[in-house]
């Protein structure tokens, strides 16, 4: 048996936070290998012990409903394999489907929402393929809480710290006979056509937001103007979930290339060279057939996809940035509020409670300052959240129960959106955004999305019914912001506590304000600046001390002569990879801006890491 010694040097690369629980389960980072050590095993099994342990004090009524899928990494299967035992031992009732992509799970749970029932979903997401995790949540649609997460990874540690844990948790994984574990796995057909099922039926009422007019004007729209859309899965969950038959149920033409279940091809994270088979697939399907105009490449887990488009005016296909696609999902949903009349700006309308409709969008804290002006045009506050799905999901449904109509949120910085009452990124929904804005045609007193969107964000009129996917990405307020994954917006630092950097960062910040603030004015327009900390849910303007932001985000927002926000600089350690992050976005064209400043970003880190 394993050491505690040998455990916890291994626990000790691992990463556990809201997002996941996450380490480098094969041999190493990149390694294609089904085996995990005995140390991640144990882990995985005490993992199981403590989420089974929660679901019983939450609800001590009934025995425990454990849903448990993954997506297509080799070592899936091990790490189920590790945890299946451990669950029947303590009485739950096991539901496996396989592999599965993220959003089919949690719609899964939610299909399910009133029992006493939670999911484990093996996945890390957009890590590469030696890399692997656990997710858990309940049957609200999404994962824990940060708070609720807290809990869990403190009852993992505090059961880990107990004497005889390791014994406890090799009696509960011997005690069940191998026919009890494969009676589980037997059953995974069974249960995977059910989450199909309800991912299916989600997805219809997440994309119409329970308006049937939309679906129809959709169709309607692509009787009259075909459209075609591709997909390369890269071997990810989404291989083998609902998005052939659900295009199809439209009449949108669909084509896809490495689509086997754990046919990986490239890089898994869809940002930059990842997206280059994507766009090669949609130019040879334009050349075939011009209708072909979009294409979405998944991560491994298939809560993630970021867009290519076909560029008329460059004759070839060009993937978009992550902040492009969230913008272009917001232009579609909040013309759909419009077009629905659930909310109208600038018209009073009240809700049956008689206070007045309002509506918000909320999002992570590096998400570019262009949703602000998107949204400002339509009327829609802007709240954001420090980085994390749980805490943006956490915020919108705060928002909700303070009265706000909350259609769409999400992490811009990351690409893809949540469309509620979704409570996970989801490619289908973003594809689905892009898709009714340029379907939905002029009908009798109705407009389209485009019209709408013209006419809020007071761009140039054109023809309604020709228009093209270039000219509906013309009209984002133009930013030019620091892709997440490139190479300068991630850096490695040696300071473990990061209250304490951002303090010394804080006092060459001031040296460096003094002596740029002439430069930054007649060259950027930027004349003044305020700190801000993104925590959780909380955000917590004019910071007089950085090291408050402690772990969270760091954001220094500047300001033109005229008070208007024009730039900010961001930081914060990611909760998911052993990397710093680091951010700016700047109004305007300017490359040359973005460049200075995220440099000047790097430099400042760099010394207050020193």
């Amino acid at each position: 048996m394993i050491s505690k010694d040998e455990l916890f040097i291994v626990l000790k690369k691992m990463i556990l936070s809201a997002s996941g629980w996450r380490g480098v389960f094969a041999d190493e980072e990149e390694s294609k290998s089904e085996k995990i050590s005995e140390a991640h095993n144990v882990i995985c099994a005490c993992a199981a012990f403590v989420f089974a342990d929660y679901l019983k004090r939450k609800r001590s009524d009934a025995a425990p409903i454990v849903l448990l899928g993954s997506d297509t990494r080799p070592t899936g299967k091990e790490i189920a394999g590790a945890m299946i035992p451990v669950l029947l031992s303590c009485g739950c009732k096991i539901e496996y489907a396989g592999v599965t992509a993220a959003p089919e799970i949690m719609a899964w749970a939610k299909s399910i929402n009133g029992a006493n029932a939670g999911f484990i979903y093996i996945s890390a997401s957009h890590n590469p393929i030696g890399h692997n995790g656990i997710k858990f949540g309940l049957t609200d649609g999404g994962v824990l809480s940060a708070e609720e997460s807290a809990k869990l990874i403190a009852a993992f540690h505090n059961f880990l710290e107990k004497e005889d844990s390791l014994k406890e948790i090799e009696k509960f994984s011997s005690a069940v006979r191998m026919k009890q574990r494969e009676e589980i796995l037997a059953d995974e057909k069974f249960n995977k056509a059910f989450a199909k099922k309800a991912y299916y039926d989600f997805c219809e009422y997440v994309t119409w937001g329970g308006n049937i007019g939309v679906c129809a004007a959709v169709k309607e729209g692509l009787e009259k103007k075909p459209l075609g859309v591709v997909c390369d899965f890269n071997g990810s969950a989404r291989t083998v979930s609902i998005d052939r038959d659900f295009f199809s149920s439209l009449g949108v033409k669909f084509e896809s290339v490495n689509d086997k279940p754990g046919q990986i091809a490239h890089r898994i994270v869809p940002e930059g060279e990842s997206l280059v088979p994507c766009c090669k697939l949609l130019e040879d399907a334009h050349k075939r057939d011009s209708s072909f105009v979009l294409g979405y490449a998944p991560d491994c887990d298939g809560d993630r996809g970021n867009l290519v488009i076909w560029d008329d005016s460059a004759g070839k296909a060009r993937a978009l940035e992550a902040q492009e696609v969230f913008a272009l999902a917001c232009a579609a949903e909040f013309s759909q509020l419009v077009w629905t009349g659930e909310f109208v700006p600038g018209i009073l309308t009240r809700a049956e409670n008689g206070k007045p409709v309002k509506a918000a969008v909320a999002v992570n804290d590096p998400t570019s300052m262009r949703i602000d002006r998107i949204a400002k045009a339509f009327g829609i506050s802007v709240f954001r959240a420090e980085v994390g799905e749980a805490n943006v999901v956490s915020l919108s449904r705060k928002l909700r129960e303070e009265g706000y109509i909350v259609r769409i949120l999400g992490e811009g910085s990351a690409g893809g959106n949540i469309t509620h009452p979704s409570a996970v990124r989801d490619p289908l929904h973003t594809v689905m955004a892009i898709v009714k804005m340029l379907s939905i045609c002029p009908a009798g007193e109705k407009s389209s999305f485009y019209r709408i969107w013209s006419e809020y964000l007071k761009l140039p009129e054109k023809d309604a019914d020709n228009f093209t996917l270039a000219d509906i990405i013309a009209g984002l307020p133009p930013f030019v912001t620091t892709a997440a994954y490139n190479k300068d917006a991630i850096m490695q630092i040696k300071t473990r506590d990061h209250a304490e950097l951002k303090d010394k960062y804080q006092r060459i910040f001031l040296r460096e304000w003094e002596e740029q603030k002439e430069l930054l004015k007649e060259r950027y327009g930027i004349c003044s600046w305020e700190a801000i900390a993104y925590n959780g849910t909380a955000e917590r303007r004019g910071l007089t001390r950085f090291g408050e932001a402690g772990k969270g985000g760091l954001k220094v927002l500047f300001f033109d002569s005229e008070g208007a926000e024009t730039a900010y600089i961001w930081m914060r350690g990611s909760n998911t990879e052993p990397v710093f992050r680091i951010m700016a976005d700047v109004s305007g064209n300017d490359t040359n801006a973005e460049r200075f400043l995220i440099d000047w970003q790097r430099n400042m880190i760099m010394e207050a890491d020193e």
